[in-house]
């Protein structure tokens, strides 16, 4: 899926950041909001979290990459 590691590794970054991205929210959420804008926040959150987990199983599961 991934041949070239250069693209390999932004990919990784990208679900990095995801992963930072949703700590963020959620530590923001749970302290400061309330109501709806709480959940609306916290379902972004974890689809983050869910996405940055398929991209991590997509880029370890690929397997090393040629030379």
């Amino acid at each position: 899926m991934f041949e070239d590691p250069l693209l390999k590794m932004w990919v990784s970054f990208i679900a990095i950041g995801l992963m930072f991205l949703s700590v963020v929210i959620t530590i923001f959420t749970k302290e400061k909001l309330s109501g709806f804008l709480r959940y609306s926040l916290l379902t972004i959150s974890f689809v983050c979290i869910m996405v940055s987990g398929i991209i991590v199983m997509l880029v370890t599961f690929s397997g090393p990459v040629p030379d």
